[in-house]
């Protein structure tokens, strides 16, 4: 029997690999570790969906880290069962109904699910989520030649999802409720940007289009609108937004809100188990994004090797690339009464930059087609520095070359 305490991870996802490799690069050996997978493949970059989706990438190209890391680094890793059930009292975590895994420590990095609204003809044969390997296999399979595809939601997962459609020659239509793409991320100018580099690939637009039903006869054959609107469809995406996975915590009796509750040690209401990543609800806010969940796993990593490591929480930024697109986004979005705005907007170039800045403090930007200073946004919004005489000039046209004394 090994004297080492004994770790359960139960999540094989990005957050969950992030924390091993923090854990293992820190102190190797020092836990007796198992982790347990849903999926039958071990942890992979859901970044590159939409690449395996249009055929760009296979799935080896989207993989981490071999079976042989898992190996080397002493981890035990089960595939194609996720932990089912939660002992606390006897800490036990159960896979399926007979594997009994007992814990000292357990952290839970289970994700989130896909929302599917509640619309009439939702569990029809057609209607498809796009959120794992699963689902891009299913939707490849259903993109047979001449098939058309509707995909409801103007998020980055929606609009990730219906470029994949149309670089398999899909002709693909993206209808979304708001007034334009990607509302959280960007403004109307940056947006309508986004939207044209859509429709460049083929992709059919459609805001303001409320979904009302989906309908056909034993699959599916056409999406109707709330106004009325019909629109022919072999093959309809949902990628509205996902929701934290809280159900095995919630089995157990640990205090749950829209995620399960963590403090900012990244422990729940059982001080021997933690979460992190999307199923995480940390000051209130479930974060969906890659960034806050590393940032968490180095949090965590560091609290279970005893460090006094704490996690404030996350300032949001997106850095992407939407159709080929390059789009940087951080802080404010819409610029809010009272503050200012410096705008360089060149359409025909495709090139958009906004600072928004409010008490000589940048509070948001937001960059299309360029985001070189990236980061210097980060940094200033974060910290709360106020802007020097240079920072305005340098962060819509980059820094001034430097010039060598005489």
């Amino acid at each position: 029997m090994s004297s080492k305490d004994r770790l359960v991870v139960a999540g094989n996802g990005m957050a969950s690999l992030r924390f091993l490799e923090r854990l293992t690069e820190r102190a190797p050996g020092r836990y007796d570790v198992t982790v347990v997978g849903a999926e039958p493949v071990a942890a992979y970059n859901r970044v590159l969906l939409s690449s395996l989706l249009g055929g760009e990438v296979d799935e080896s190209a989207c993989s981490f880290r071999p079976l042989s890391w898992y190996e080397a680094h002493g981890i035990r890793l089960v595939t194609g069962a996720p932990v089912t059930e939660i002992d606390r009292a006897n800490r036990i975590a159960m896979v399926g109904q007979t594997h009994v895994l007992p814990y000292d420590k357990l952290v839970l990095a289970v994700g989130s699910l896909p929302i599917r609204l509640p619309l009439p003809g939702i569990d029809l044969p057609g209607v498809l989520t796009f959120r794992d390997f699963a689902d891009v296999a299913a939707i490849r399979k259903a993109a047979v030649e001449h098939a058309k595809a509707v995909v409801i939601g103007g998020g980055l997962l929606g609009l990730e999802a219906a470029v994949g459609l149309a670089r398999l020659g899909v002709d693909t239509t993206l209808v979304h409720v708001m007034d334009r793409v990607m509302e959280r991320q960007l403004d109307h100018a940056a947006a309508r940007l986004v939207r044209a580099a859509m429709e460049a690939r083929g992709v059919r637009v459609m805001l303001c289009a409320d979904t009302a039903a989906i309908e056909g006869d034993g699959r599916v054959e056409r999406l109707v609108l709330k106004d009325g609107t019909v629109i022919p469809a072999d093959l309809v995406v949902m990628s509205v937004g996902i929701r934290a996975s809280t159900a095995l915590a919630q089995g157990c009796g640990l205090t749950c809100g829209r995620g399960i509750t963590v403090d900012d040690r990244m422990t729940t209401s059982d001080p021997a188990i933690h979460a992190l990543g999307e199923c995480a609800e940390h000051r209130g806010v479930v974060y969906g994004l890659v960034e806050p969940a590393y940032e968490q796993a180095e949090v965590l990593s560091r609290v279970l090797l005893g460090e006094a490591a704490a996690y404030p929480g996350t300032s949001l930024a997106t850095s992407l690339k939407v159709s080929g697109l390059p789009v940087f986004s951080a802080g404010l979005v819409d610029t809010p009464e009272g503050a200012e705005a410096v705008v360089m907007h060149d359409a025909a170039a495709g090139l958009y930059r906004k600072l928004i800045i409010v008490d000589d403090r940048l509070a948001g930007a937001v960059f299309v087609g360029d985001i070189a200073e990236q980061a210097r946004c980060k940094e200033l919004i974060r910290s709360g520095a106020p802007l020097s005489p240079d920072d305005r000039d340098d962060l819509m046209f980059g820094p001034a070359p430097k010039t060598l004394a005489a």
